[in-house]
């Protein structure tokens, strides 16, 4: 059999594809000056980034750092600032601190809340005892009564014999005082509160048991904060998606010598969830599970006791607004409104993200994350729902008049 002469194309084909086969089997290929070959199932080395496929190019100038880099967008696209929410709102993660220690301080507080139009806010201090009858007395001589109530705090220490009905004793105390449900209840407890013998107070401990059953018996919503991010539990490399807010803020992170992982905690968690089904629950921060809507939607699936708030955590509503437009629309019922640090210029961030088709801009901590915001659209029906009427349908003792219909 003969073969015909291949062209001068053809050999000159043949040619490409053996030099590029001498290449690719090199240990060192240069596709041009200066580019490297990908490490195989490492990526490019150290210093370097992929400017094409296998193959790695490092900055011909020196780089900046990585908090350093602030690139101004050239994306032109529509904004529409929200400098107050649509509807009036409560905030259920509220922080007032010193601000409840003197009339001066809640009135300019209160001046605040009013630009932003958040009508209440509930301060989830983990107050009790002497601290909160202080507080509840300046609200109550105020002409602000109505716009701020408080949690109540439980104190962990000590947990044993005789406990439960101390700790019940103090709530109803707090009660009568004028608490209206109990929390924040700290990231401490789970991760760092210890009982007398030196153990670790697990969340789902049945020594507490009585004072979740008094919760329910009282019509308290119990707001809870379980665990950080859960890279704050992650070795603290370049691929962990939070390295710089721990640079900044190392006690952020959680050595797993020292503490128990993240799954550890929110399993506890879902165990209490689950042992008290009378107990209405909500869970702080989405209950950082906001980069994994479905996880978190299966929780709420299983448990109608349960309820999140969003405080804390708009870098990742935002990031994925057709999830979480989503997300919201279907568990309209279940999500309250939090900001927890109070910030006034902060809120707008969230009327925005939440009532807006707006692209591409900024959050308002760069060190929370470092990718742009989207609006997520939420229709008029579930931003009441999130605004306050969540809130109002779980907390009996807000005032429950003078909202919208």
């Amino acid at each position: 059999m003969s073969f015909a002469t291949p062209s001068s194309a053809r050999r000159a084909a043949l040619g490409v594809l053996m030099l590029s086969s001498l290449l690719a089997g090199s240990a060192f290929a240069q596709s041009e000056a200066g580019e490297t070959a990908a490490r195989s199932g490492a990526g490019c080395p150290a210093g370097t980034t992929e400017v094409r496929p296998g193959s790695c190019r490092a900055p011909q100038v020196t780089p900046p750092s990585i908090v350093d880099y602030r690139p101004r967008s050239t994306l032109v696209t529509p904004s529409h600032l929200v400098p107050r929410a649509k509807y009036p709102v409560i905030d259920f993660h509220g922080h007032p601190d010193d601000r409840l220690r003197s009339a001066d301080a809640l009135a300019a507080m209160v001046r605040s809340l009013d630009s932003i139009n958040v009508r209440l806010m509930l301060a989830a201090d983990d107050m009790s005892g002497e601290e909160l009858k202080s507080a509840v007395a300046v609200v109550n001589r105020s002409p602000y009564k109505d716009r701020v109530r408080v949690l109540a705090g439980i104190n962990f220490r000590g947990v044993g014999p005789g406990w439960a009905e101390k700790a019940i004793g103090q709530l109803e105390a707090d009660v009568a005082a004028g608490a209206v449900g109990v929390g924040e209840l700290s990231k401490g407890f789970g991760l760092s509160i210890r009982k007398p013998d030196g153990s670790r107070l697990h969340i789902d401990d049945p020594a507490l048991d009585p004072i979740w059953d008094a919760c329910a018996r009282l019509h308290l919503p119990v707001f809870i904060h379980t665990a950080d991010p859960e890279e704050f539990f992650r070795p603290l490399d370049y691929a962990n998606e939070r390295w710089l807010e721990q640079a900044l803020f190392p006690q952020r992170h959680y050595d797993p010598a020292k503490y128990p992982s993240f799954e550890q905690l929110l399993t506890e968690r879902d165990n209490l969830f689950r042992r008290h089904p009378k107990t209405t629950f909500v869970t702080a921060h989405m209950g950082w599970e906001a980069n994994d809507l479905a996880r978190l939607g299966k929780l709420l699936d299983e448990l109608p006791n349960v309820y999140t708030e969003i405080g804390a955590v708009l870098y990742d509503i935002g990031r994925q607004p057709r999830g979480a437009h989503d997300f919201f629309v279907k568990y309209q019922d279940r999500l309250l409104f939090g900001k927890d640090s109070f910030q006034p210029s902060e809120y707008p961030y969230y009327w925005r993200v939440l009532e807006t088709r707006d692209e591409y801009f900024d959050y308002y901590r760069g060190y929370h994350a470092f990718w742009k915001l989207y609006g997520i659209d939420l229709p008029d029906s579930v931003l009441q729902k999130v605004y306050f009427r969540n809130a109002l349908k779980i907390t009996p003792r807000l005032p429950q008049t003078g909202w919208p219909r």
